[in-house]
């Protein structure tokens, strides 16, 4: 009797809206993930990589098809204990330090006292957070956020690992360090579904791949056979999507479809024509000149001065 896949997913369809305006995510899936493997999930944006996450998370609930997580309804309280989720974006209660954060993560999956402690301390020190201890999650930068949201997954040592583009804000060494802690994982006897855009970090991980395209699977199957005849996943990637009709815009050769054409240099731009020439007016005509000023009355004679008759005498 074969055994029973951690992950199983029969005829899953997603659709949102209503009546003219429904959009299918995803048109029928069928997967499943074998215990111990560590399985990728690839697909161009919008392909329906993340709503296949979330309805395996329960998050949302499947308009046809089902989907089993350790035999279970993915939203039952006894599966989730057993998963551990680290989304694209992770966000946390803004106030609380990373310590607060996992003590809380830690709880809700049933960890107390020395055992949580201890794993705390652990997933600080693994995840090299206790340089930020001091700091809330609102003041956390992207990368550290992100080691935050792979130390809250790891935290409880789950079964099965869900890993939404994982490594998207890493530095080098912490890729390699998140690449040593999912090789760990599957040593314990984890599963490991890990959603990327980095094709180099699923080369170098997975087992096994899906490659989705407008919500269907189009291809499914062990990464070495992929890659036979030491192919690279990206040439072989993008020939199942064109070969699907996804228009990414390469040719089966891997340049540009078409070739753009040489660039023209620009055109100077045109001279404003000059306003018509005015006529130049005529010079302003001199004022007249002032008159002469009228001569001046002859000064009458001054009249005789008569003497008082006093003086005569």
């Amino acid at each position: 009797m074969s055994q029973q896949p951690i992950v199983e997913i029969v005829g899953l369809q997603q659709r949102f809206g209503r009546r003219a305006r429904t959009v299918t995510a995803l048109a029928g899936v069928d997967l499943r993930v074998q215990r111990g493997e560590i399985f990728g999930l690839l697909g161009r944006n919008g392909a329906g990589k993340t709503t296949l996450v979330k309805a395996l998370l329960g998050l949302l609930r499947p308009s046809a098809g089902t989907v089993r997580v350790f035999g279970r309804e993915p939203g039952e309280a006894g599966a989730r204990a057993r998963i551990g989720y680290s989304p694209e974006e992770p966000g946390f209660p803004r106030y609380l330090y990373p310590r607060q954060v996992l003590e809380l993560c830690g709880a809700l999956n049933g960890m107390s006292g020395a055992a949580l402690a201890a794993a705390v301390e652990r997933q600080l020190a693994s995840s090299e957070l206790q340089s930020v201890a001091g700091r809330q999650a609102r003041q956390l930068s992207k990368g550290m956020a992100q080691r935050l949201s792979l130390a809250q997954a790891f935290l409880h040592e789950p079964e099965l690992l869900v890993l939404d583009e994982p490594t998207a804000d890493l530095d080098p060494i912490g890729r390699r360090q998140v690449r040593d802690l999912i090789v760990a994982a599957r040593a314990r006897g984890a599963t490991v579904l890990l959603n990327s855009h980095l094709l180099s970090e699923v080369e170098r991980l997975c087992d096994r791949v899906a490659v989705i395209h407008g919500g269907r699977v189009i291809r499914e199957g062990a990464i070495d056979d992929l890659l036979a005849g030491d192919r690279e996943l990206e040439d072989v990637f993008i020939e199942l999507i064109e070969s699907a009709g996804g228009g990414t815009g390469y040719g089966p050769t891997g340049g540009w479809a078409a070739p753009l054409p040489p660039r023209q240099p620009a055109a100077p731009p045109a001279a404003a024509p000059l306003p018509p020439r005015q006529p130049a007016a005529p010079p302003a005509a001199a004022p007249p000149a002032a008159a002469p000023p009228a001569p001046a009355p002859p000064a009458s004679p001054a009249p005789p001065t008569e003497h008082p008759p006093w003086l005569s005498q």
